[in-house]
């Protein structure tokens, strides 16, 4: 039965037959009772489940964890309004619901060591693993408490040892250390009494079965696991723990895959033959496959992989039925007489902070209702992204709304150019768990390749979760660029696509990447808009830079929203937004949770908020809109700035009435060069891409409107996690200890 229809469905036959003959204005009513009934009923219904941690709404957990005596952290800040999104995003790290159903159990296991990773895990959302270093440290033994292995030396043969030396696994012995493991200065960890907490905040994604890059530079059976054909360190697809008192070792940690440890433990083969590959990440983390005759993929044999230093390509050469490999710069080395034939196919994982740009994640997929889904695979129908197209175009009738749909990880080597006519949709996307690679390459030599896309009034085209390398993505408005006669604004309404939508993507900026993560082509844009009116939203994604190229007269400029993504022109002198001659783009820019790398041209910018903008603004109508809680390079012309850096720190330096002038003038300059964000990496490709420093300065780190970090990664709420994390160590820990957060990456 229709739940909206139930009561209606309730009435006598004779009620409802004569209902249809006065064109059902019975069950018009009936369906709005019936609406609101279902809503109290469901509202009960909940009052119920709000009895309970597990199955409480959001907003119920700080009075569940009242009851029972839970204290939020309010140096990690205040809760806000539920009711918008962004608050619930925050109120959850604030008051986590798997702290709360546990308080109680913590409580019972106070000062034990299993149950500080159990906080970072519930607390922080950190994996973690804690280290008690004063049982590490070296000196004198009592023959009543004897232990040998604390009176120890540095085995300086045990290279393994020594690799891990100052690190979360360590194994050596050490001198004491007076410093606090929990000091806001000068962190010290091997003292009396000092415990650290290791947490990583990078999180390990898969990639699944995708071709490997053929690096041919070095020689043709030479390959990278990156099938952008740039050096990538592998990572280890953590195992849960066994027990909640285990302490987690390497393989229950996203760490990074040192050669020693990818080095199966045991003794040598034999004496000639170096160590294989270890069971614990081989087939698991790491795996090979080799495609057949027949195209099926055959995995290579464990014992015949061999962890080798591949920093120098030629350094090394596998014997005959064995491979070579490198994880730490993912490097493969087949023998010079066994390359392979048919292709090689890699499974791996790498490190990035969040779910950003295209990835192997779990993200929300959404199209219309009348849309036709059209599945490209290796396994599929359709073999490839244009005959899913060709399908499209030419089926009878034709459907107005399509999604073509990647099954797989794979990389299609393809000439796009999509047409839409009047009031058609198209979605390009990638499957749940799956990261395909859109290669375009130099096809025309008389034309530009880009991926081109063009579509008339009211239609909408949106790309989701895909990686487009090799070029960008050129947005075409009106169908003759050549027509020298006057465009108006309603002609090139009609001609013109509604909105493009990026959403979950990555367009390599630069194009592609050296080996060495420079990118190749620096100055070439990642999205090209071509005379076009079409509304364009780029969303958690990863993109090179933009140019814009209007036709005027225009009503109105060109609407561009950016969010929670990163604009990356490869480099902060470089246009990250311009006009494709370099100048003034016409357009009027909305970015909010983003992180910009490079200078900024535009007409106006409406609203710019939680977002870091890594080189100079110029907006040529600075009179409307507004920039709050950003980072603005001194020299920007902007429209007005409300709790800005660094005009705050400046402020605070002009109002300081003890300086004198030189003075002030000397102040302001040091603190604008201290609150200038400072990144672990800028290069795209790196794990800590745009990941801040530690070293940043506070009004960065926390800058945001809600107390949260400036940039693209707004959102993980890492000060609100480390507020709450330190927090709940000083509470749980014994008296005269002291714990200390260290962050692994």
């Amino acid at each position: 039965m229709n739940k909206i229809d139930r009561l209606y469905e309730l009435l006598p036959s004779i009620y409802r037959q004569t209902d249809f003959e006065q064109q059902y204005a019975l069950r018009d009513l009936l369906r709005v009772i019936a609406e609101q009934v279902n809503i109290v009923e469901s509202d009960i219904r909940q009052l119920y489940e709000n009895w309970f941690i597990e199955t409480c709404d959001d907003w119920v957990v700080p009075y569940i964890g009242d009851l029972i005596g839970y204290e939020p952290v309010h140096e990690a800040g205040e809760p806000g309004d539920p009711r918008k999104r962004e608050s619930k995003t925050l109120n959850k790290i604030l008051t986590p619901r798997r702290e709360v159903a546990n308080v109680i159990g913590y409580r019972r296991r106070k000062g034990t060591l299993a149950l500080l990773e159990l906080l970072a895990n519930n607390v922080a959302g950190w994996p973690a693993r804690a280290v008690e270093f004063y049982k590490l440290l070296g000196g004198t033994q009592s023959l009543n408490h004897f232990r040998a292995a604390r009176a120890q030396s540095v085995n300086l043969r045990d290279v393994s040892l020594l690799n891990l030396i100052n690190g979360p696994f360590t194994g050596s012995n050490y001198t004491v250390d007076v410093r606090r493991a929990n000091s806001r200065y000068s962190r010290g960890l091997f003292n009396i009494g000092s415990v650290a907490l290791f947490v990583w905040r990078l999180k390990s994604y898969s990639v699944s079965k995708t071709p490997a890059y053929c690096f041919e530079d070095a020689g043709p059976e030479c390959y990278l696991f990156n099938a952008l054909g740039h050096d990538t360190q592998l990572f280890n697809a953590p195992l849960p723990e066994p027990s909640p008192t285990h302490i987690a070792n390497q393989l229950n940690l996203p760490t990074p895959i040192s050669r020693r440890a990818f080095e199966e433990p045991g003794a040598l083969i034999n004496k000639k033959e170096p160590k294989r590959a270890s069971p614990d990440y081989y087939d698991r983390s790491v795996a090979i496959y080799l495609i057949d005759r027949k195209g099926d993929l055959r995995l290579f044999p464990r014992e015949n992989v061999i962890p080798a230093n591949l920093s120098d390509w030629h350094r090394y050469r596998p014997a005959k039925d064995h491979v070579a490999v490198d994880p730490v710069l993912g490097r493969i080395v087949f023998p010079t007489n066994q390359k392979p034939r048919h292709g090689v196919v890699v499974s791996y994982n790498y490190a990035f902070s969040a779910d950003i740009g295209g990835g192997e994640y779990e993200r929300t997929l959404s199209q219309p209702d009348n849309a036709k889904i059209y599945r490209v695979g290796r396994n599929e129908q359709f073999r490839t992204l244009k005959a899913a197209l060709l399908a499209w175009e030419t089926e009878q009738p034709k459907p107005q709304a399509a999604v073509i749909e990647i099954q797989d990880s794979g990389i299609y080597t393809e000439q796009l150019n999509v047409e839409l006519k009047s009031g058609e949709y198209l979605q390009i996307r990638a499957a749940q768990q799956k990261r395909p690679i859109i290669r375009l390459l130099d096809y025309l030599a008389s034309l530009p390749d880009a991926f081109k896309v063009q579509g008339q009034k009211q239609s909408r085209f949106v790309i989701d979760g895909l990686l487009v390398s090799g070029r960008g993505l050129q947005v075409n408005g009106l169908e003759d660029l050549t027509n020298e006669t006057t465009v108006t604004p309603s002609t090139a309404d009609e001609t013109d696509l509604c909105d493009v939508t990026i959403r979950h993507c990555t367009l390599v900026p630069g194009w592609s990447l050296q080996c060495d993560c420079e990118p190749q082509r620096p100055n070439d844009p990642s999205i090209e808009l071509e005379f076009t009116r079409a509304r364009v939203n780029i969303d958690h994604s990863i993109t090179g830079a933009i140019t814009v190229e209007a036709r005027e007269p225009a009503a109105s400029p060109e609407v561009i929203t950016i969010t929670d993504s990163i604009v990356d022109a490869t480099s902060e002198e470089n246009l990250a937004l311009s006009s494709s001659r370099g100048g003034i783009a016409y357009t009027a820019l909305t970015v909010r949770r983003s992180t910009i790398i490079g200078q900024i041209q535009t007409h106006s910018i409406q609203l710019a908020e939680n977002s870091i903008f890594y080189g100079a603004v110029l907006v040529a109508r600075k009179g409307s809109g507004c920039m709050r809680f950003c980072y603005v390079p001194p020299g920007s012309r902007t429209p007005r700035r409300y709790e800005c850096q660094p005009d705050q720190v400046i402020k605070a330096v002009a109002e300081n009435i003890t300086l004198s002038s030189g003075e002030r003038e000397s102040a302001s300059q040091t603190e604008t060069e201290r609150v200038r964000p400072r990144f672990n990496s800028l290069r795209y490709g790196n794990a800590t891409y745009c990941q801040l420093s530690e070293f940043c300065a506070e009004e960065i780190a926390r800058g945001a409107d809600d107390e949260s970090e400036m940039g693209v990664f707004h959102d993980l709420y890492q000060p609100q996690r480390a507020a709450n994390l330190r927090a709940r160590l000083d509470e749980y820990t014994p008296a005269g200890t002291d714990a200390g957060v260290v962050y692994a990456n």
